[in-house]
């Protein structure tokens, strides 16, 4: 631990601070129980005439731990440990850091605290955690008293504390022994600081009235930066909180108030609350604000409420989140079999936050955007990404509250199952816009796929040893991989085995085992599925052999003009392996992977492919909608990767005008956005832009243009209509981004509506849409009305696409404007930055801008998104992902020799895709058009 500034004069935030210092342990023989204290003593100033091997030795005495009786030592008059924020904002306690002098026995010379892990010779039971929160000057002092385990003989006590890859050490006179229980007392001090992650403070404004609230984000590290603990997920405790701040604020945590007093001195309030279930650290949670809240009450008494600014409150923007919740906490408590656990759940919705969302036990935190709905200007999209952010945390009450896995290179057993439950569980909520059997396929599937393809990608699972390795395990591989590969192997006997407990994939690989031998089927899943877990990427799987070695369940049809015969399984286990699938005709095709249900893509020979795309272009009614989008997703991916002519999937597409369903055009959709990024600077662009106009014109005349209508009294989309309204939306977004100038008019004819009327008539559904548009195509008047209107705006769903609409605009004057404004004011939500960097550059007429300002301005945007899990990442890829010039890359190249330590894998990942776009262009760029210049009658090729 290191010393603070002693001197008398020294003040942090109206209170002083003090070096003051001291321990005492207290050791009764034949008892169960140990009390260690950590008070503070004073630590005389050194004179600076004093000699060097006096400082050493003083210095020495200082750092060392003293036993005393516990009854011998009147606390009352000892002087409270102090701290002080450290390198990177952490708060830092002083005591020891491990650094000892004196004789060194065999356990000393060992240095457990030079590991990056606890060592487990004490484990934690309960933590007594009382803190006083101080929201005038953003500080808090506090006081935890840990009940330990001793587990093996050891005179350490090694627990994480403020500073993240250090370790706090209390070193004992005399060693503790097994099995019995042990009591260690921490006091200390720390800021509430203006950043995103540990005990972190936020504002709004309320009658123009700015009003202050602090919150904790403790995942995955980051309890450690509110009190000194057993940061690791597998250390699990029972927690009791007391909270003690001013009356005009509320208090949460995870558990109900058990008890509350008012101070007769000053006035505060004093809550303490019940004690949790045992549970990690990072799950523990709490938070001081003045917001109101609504409740709802399940059938098994469950109390929901949802917290939030007064104003969304009483305008009802919170009702829809509390209605779904409701329902969620029935069905997920009817499908695991699993009660859930607390008596209450809380919503908190707060301005700004790291992530979407976090699930702590009966506390789950949301970014406003992401729970907030306003029924009259939402769209049915928004509605739905709200959805499944809720229903993704709510299942986190099971995977990952209740069962926790063990350590973080296992995050996907929580991540992976919650984010297959968010079409699952939207599913149950909304059937008919049939989530799991369509959206899942291009929405995660194809998403990660594009990801799981690249050499910087990962394996599910992956060690991580040091803290800096935890935040490259939470990507869209842990998240949308593990969904992908896991949707047929769900196990409830998972949860009923573990529930308070920790689990480790192969917990899991024995459950499924067992189950399947249950239904007479010996299968080693553990053997399966670690070739997909531990190792990264997937298979492409060519009809008559396999690349690279897995065991792959290959489902196949065969087909022709009329009709699809039933499908086989065939378990693929070599590189080559023959199979023999019935009578193959002249003109009969074969399709591997039936509706995508496999992980990993399929590739023919070109006469098959042939015949596939002759079948969509005559009848794409007889392969089913899975597989139409199954086959553009892998047409366009294996084109780009150089397995297929350039040409195959151009002409694939070419059957979208008789297309009637939202999920291809909404595959093809993703798949031309990709290429758009690589041509929009190419001087033959327009061949390009002009191919894909010709593909969505007719089915975006017949579909038109919605009517203005917006989301019901709860916030529900006409189901029916759903699927409609998405494939109308997809198809005036490819027609406006393209330029059909029907869409160009219709969209300036809404806009100068609005301005002439000052009444928004532009349907909810398509307002980003026109936004964009009209920003992109009119003056700068109409930038400075929605720049107006981003700040008069309330609704959450509102301010953040007209935002984003700013950054349309093909003035760089206006665009550079937006840039300085984001990161240096208050104009902008700090939580809004990156998605401004990000939007600009994906403006052709930003990209240039928006790169340069990343690199100008990194080292402010790392210091201030740099531990945010997904912040940084999001950021480098947003901005690095349209880069596609020889020029470009050598520039990333620099950038990355110069900054790009600490970014983790970011930048590998950025690096390899600008490599391979500007690859693309050098190797496939004039096939591409020269194929764009052929007749449409034109062969494959």
């Amino acid at each position: 631990m290191g010393l603070n500034d002693s001197s008398p004069g020294a003040m942090r935030n109206g209170r002083g601070l003090s070096d003051q210092w001291a321990e005492s342990v207290v050791v009764r023989p034949r008892t169960t129980e140990r009390h260690i204290t950590v008070h503070k003593r004073l630590v005389l100033g050194f004179a600076l005439s004093i000699l060097t091997l006096i400082i050493v030795t003083a210095v020495a005495v200082v750092l060392s731990v003293r036993f005393e009786e516990c009854g011998g030592r009147d606390r009352d008059g000892a002087t409270r440990q102090s701290g002080s924020r450290g390198a990177g904002g952490s708060a830092r306690l002083n005591g020891s850091r491990g650094e000892r002098t004196g004789d060194r026995g065999d356990e000393e010379a060992a240095q457990p605290w030079r590991n990056s892990r606890l060592p487990g010779s004490v484990r934690p039971r309960h933590y007594d955690l009382r803190l006083a929160v101080y929201m005038d000057n953003f500080t808090f002092s506090g006081e935890v008293s840990i009940e330990l385990e001793c587990i093996n003989a050891t005179r350490f006590i090694n627990l994480n504390n403020f500073i993240s890859d250090t370790m706090y050490v209390v070193v004992l006179h005399r060693e503790m022994k097994p099995m019995r229980v042990y009591r260690l007392n921490v006091s200390f001090d720390a800021a509430i600081e203006d950043e995103l992650l540990g005990f972190f403070r936020s504002s709004y404004t309320l009658q123009r009235e700015r009003r202050y609230l602090a919150v904790t984000q403790f995942s995955p590290i980051h309890a450690r930066k509110a009190f000194p603990c057993f940061d690791e997920p597998v250390y699990k405790a029972t927690f009791s909180l007391t909270l003690r701040h001013d009356p005009q604020y509320t208090s949460l945590s995870n558990m109900p108030v058990e008890s509350s007093s008012l101070s007769d001195e000053d006035g505060w309030v004093t809550n303490r609350f019940a004690r949790t279930p045992r549970m990690s650290t990072y799950y523990l949670a709490w938070a001081v604000c003045n917001f109101t809240y609504r409740e709802t009450q399940t059938d098994s008494g469950v109390t929901i409420r949802l917290y939030a600014r007064p104003d969304a409150i009483s305008s009802g923007a919170g009702d829809y989140a509390l209605h779904i919740t409701k329902r969620l906490l029935g069905f997920y408590q009817d499908y695991f079999k699993v009660q859930y656990s607390l008596p209450k759940l809380d919503l908190l919705a707060v301005p700004k936050h790291p992530y979407a969302a976090m699930e702590n036990w009966g506390l789950s935190v949301f970014v406003e955007q992401k729970i907030l709905l306003d029924a009259e200007v939402s769209s049915s999209s928004y509605q739905m990404e709200l959805t499944m952010v809720v229903v993704h945390e709510i299942c986190h009450q099971w995977f990952g509250d209740l069962v926790t896995p063990v350590w973080w290179e296992d995050v996907w057993l929580k991540e992976g199952f919650a984010h297959f439950f968010e079409y699952v569980g939207t599913d149950f909520l909304f059937p008919k816009w049939n989530m799991e059997k369509q959206r899942f396929l291009t929405d995660v599937l194809h998403e990660v796929m594009l990801l799981d393809g690249l050499r910087s990608s990962h394996p599910i699972s992956q060690e991580v040893e040091q803290a800096t390795d935890i935040n490259r395990v939470f990507d869209w591989i842990a998240y949308k991989k593990v969904s992908s590969c896991s949707h047929q192997s769900l196990l409830v006997d998972y949860l009923l085995s573990h529930m308070y407990s920790n689990a480790a994939r192969d917990d899991l690989w024995s459950k499924l085992s067992q189950a399947m031998r249950s239904e007479g089927r010996d299968i080693d899943i553990g053997e399966m599925m670690d070739r997909w877990t531990l190792q990264m990427g997937y298979p492409v799987v060519t009809i008559n052999s396999v690349c690279l070695q897995w065991q792959v369940p290959l489902t196949v049809a065969v087909g022709n003009a009329s009709t699809v015969c039933s499908e086989s399984l065939i378990w693929i286990n070599n590189k080559t392996e023959t199979h023999r699938i019935g009578q193959m005709h002249e003109n009969t095709w074969l399709l591997g992977n039936i509706n995508q249900t496999g992980y990993f893509r399929v590739n023919y020979d070109l006469q098959n492919w042939k015949l596939l795309i002759q079948q969509l272009h005559n009848n794409p009614q007889i392969i089913s909608v899975g597989n139409r989008a199954g086959l553009i997703d892998d047409a366009f991916n294996l084109a780009r990767a150089g397995y297929l002519p350039q040409g195959v999937p151009l002409q694939l597409i070419g059957y979208l005008p008789e297309e009637t369903s939202f999920l291809p055009w909404h595959a093809a959709s993703r798949a031309l956005y990709q290429l758009d990024k690589l041509l929009d600077r190419t001087d033959e662009y327009s061949l390009f832009s002009d191919y894909v106009l010709k593909q969505v014109a007719s089915r975006y005349h017949q579909m038109g243009w919605p009517t203005n209508g917006h989301l019901g009294n709860e916030g529900n989309v006409l189901q029916a209509s759903y699927q409609t309204e998405e494939l109308q939306r997809e198809l005036i977004m490819l027609a406006c981004s393209f330029g059909n100038k029907q869409c160009h008019r219709q969209a300036v004819a809404y806009i100068s509506d609005w301005i002439s009327s000052n009444k928004n008539r532009i349907p909810p559904n398509i307002r980003d849409i026109v936004y964009c548009t009209g920003v992109s195509l009119m003056d700068e008047d109409v930038w400075e009305f929605i720049w107006m209107k981003f700040h008069s705006s309330n609704a959450v769903s509102e301010k953040k696409i007209l935002l984003e609409a700013l950054t349309c605009s093909d003035n760089t004057f206006l665009l550079n404007r937006l840039l300085n404004l984001s990161l240096t004011s208050d104009l902008v939500p700090e939580q809004d930055v990156i998605d401004v960097i990000i939007h600009v550059g994906r403006n052709p007429q930003g990209r240039n801008l928006a790169w340069k300002y990343f690199r100008e301005k990194w080292d402010v945007l790392n210091a201030r998104y740099g531990e945010a899990l997904f912040m940084n990442s999001k950021l480098i890829s947003g901005v690095t992902e349209f880069l596609n010039t020889e020029k470009e890359l050598s520039e990333l190249k620099d950038f990355i020799q110069s900054s790009g330590v600490g970014a983790g894998p970011a930048l590998p990942r950025a690096l390899e895709i600008v490599e391979g776009n500007v690859r693309w262009h050098r190797l496939y760029r004039r096939q591409f058009y020269q194929w764009l210049r052929k007749p449409p009658s034109s062969a494959l090729g």
